[in-house]
């Protein structure tokens, strides 16, 4: 038994280290290109992929997520590099790092639960368009696009590398489809002297350990002025990338990631990052996806991929520097096909058009902007989508008495968009003397309804008639100005729901 178990152990280990240096070759391209888009120098993106990979996965990280130097935090920093230098970066980074740590305190991590299923695939579909869209500068060589022999030779280098990641698994799991295309491929082109961009072509990435630095910039208000707006905006992007990452992985794994420990992790993996000369992180969907489908599903594969790219820019810098450029397009290809939903277009037809618009939305504005303002524009468009579609739903039953009174039996929800439908169910000039409003089967939601509520006693009283309200909820009560007297008060049957309110809050 205790040998079953160790067996089981040891392979699992054994497939999160190989998927680690997996990750940890697809990450130099990666983390090289985000330093140029920022602006700084590649080992301030190649020391960020090591400490945010490597802290995330010791404190904070949710199993088989890897985490390093992203695109969408680096198309940020640019215009903050290009005006104030790279320490200020640096001094971001950290009060970034300060503000995912209270977030993650706070347990607004919970919060990503409330991100509806078409915005989750609009971001997965943008984003696996985004990661393909970063591809292509690869092929082209001074602004220009390749052409003739250089092109073939790396479109063949990426389709043998895809065909490979596409068979081998069918065949053994032993080893990470990944890692034998690199490794075989890089031999094929040295054995062979093709004439191919190598990762030393992009850059020089040989390096020492990362010193510890403090950010040189004056401490004052100025200061704080400068980097407050930029880090509130790193913070937010860099927290909605992971927490949306780790929601795929845990669809993906079937299980469940801890949405405010990762905002802890994050958090102080930024803030450490800023003090030795990194510029920042969060998770990485990309080589979360090729760690995931290399084996990796545990912290040590975020450990060892730190680790290994670690030891590519101490000790193994020339060796990496020649593998082909074309492979690890391949590889980031494969990951651009395994992480678009294809069964979103089966789908198209059989979900509400709605969704379909948001589903869209958010693909486009993730691909034209960023992934922070996609979600946000998905999750408000689909409030919106939400509140039109129960706008619809009031509606009222009314039933004469005996008595002469009208009573109105409300039902579906009440708030700030059916206002205006509330208000067309009701005509105080032809009603009877005494009408009575039932709730029992309807839900006053927000202030929008309280002062409908109010306004509509307001023109029973002007008619000179009297308006009844029954089944109101306490707040409700507490808050109707005008209603007065006219509220029945039902103690044994008013519903105790709670109203969002400001003045109750």
């Amino acid at each position: 038994m205790l040998y079953t178990l160790y067996k089981k152990h040891m392979w699992s280990a054994k497939d999160d280290i190989l998927s680690g240096l997996t990750v940890a070759l697809a990450l130099v391209p990666e983390a090289v290109a985000f330093a140029f888009v920022a602006g700084v120098h590649p080992l301030v993106g190649l020391y960020a992929a090591f400490m945010v990979g490597l802290i995330t996965s010791l404190i904070g990280g949710r199993p088989g997520m890897i985490s390093g130097a992203t695109g969408a935090l680096a198309v940020v920093m640019v215009s903050l590099v290009a005006e104030h230098g790279v320490e200020y970066l640096f001094a971001t980074v950290v009060l970034m790092g300060i503000l995912q740590i209270i977030f993650g305190l706070l347990k607004f991590g919970k919060f990503i639960r409330m991100v509806p299923y078409p915005v989750m695939l609009g971001f997965v579909n943008g984003l696996a368009i985004v990661i393909f869209l970063a591809q292509l500068p690869q092929f082209q060589e001074n602004g220009q696009w390749m052409q003739g022999t250089d092109l073939y030779v790396m479109l063949g280098l990426a389709a043998a590398t895809m065909v490979i990641m596409f068979v081998l698994p069918k065949l053994t799991r032993a080893v990470p489809a990944g890692l034998v295309a690199i490794v075989v491929l890089s031999i094929v082109v040295i054995a062979t002297g093709l004439d191919t961009k190598t990762v030393g072509d992009i850059a020089s990435i040989g390096g020492s350990l990362p010193p510890f630095h403090i950010p040189q910039v004056p401490l004052n208000l100025e200061t704080l002025y400068i980097i407050l707006p930029y880090a509130v905006i790193l913070a937010a992007i860099g927290l909605i990338e992971s927490l949306l990452t780790m929601t795929v992985i845990d669809e993906m794994t079937n299980t469940r990631g801890q949405g405010n420990r990762v905002s802890i992790g994050q958090g102080a993996a930024n803030v450490v990052t800023g003090f030795f000369g990194g510029m920042g992180g969060c998770a990485m969907i990309g080589q979360s996806m090729i760690n995931i489908s290399s084996g990796g599903r545990r912290n040590l594969s975020g450990i060892a991929a730190a680790l290994f790219l670690l030891s590519f820019i101490l000790f193994a810098h020339d060796l990496i520097e020649m593998i082909p450029v074309a492979v690890l397009v391949g590889i980031m290809f494969m990951v651009v096909i395994g992480t678009f939903e294809w069964g979103s277009f089966n789908m198209l037809n059989k979900i509400p058009k709605e969704d379909v618009f948001v589903v869209v939305l958010v693909t486009v504005v993730t691909v034209f902007t960023d992934l922070a303002i996609a979600v946000v524009v998905g999750v408000i468009a689909s409030a919106l989508v939400f509140a039109w579609k129960n706008a619809k739903h009031i509606y009222a039953i009314p039933k004469d008495l005996d008595t002469g009174e009208r009573v109105y039996e409300m039902h579906g929800p009440l708030f700030f968009a059916s206002v205006h439908r509330f208000n067309e169910l009701f005509d105080p000039a032809s009603d009877p003397d005494e009408v009575v409003l039932d709730f029992a089967n309807s839900r006053v939601v927000d202030h929008s309804a309280i002062e409908a509520i109010d306004n509509l006693a307001e023109k029973y009283k002007k008619a000179g008639k009297n308006l009844h309200l029954r089944h109101l909820s306490q707040e409700c009560k507490a808050l109707l100005e005008k209603a007065g007297d006219l509220v029945e008060v039902n103690i044994k049957e008013d519903p105790h729901y709670h109203i969002a309110d400001d003045k109750l809050a």
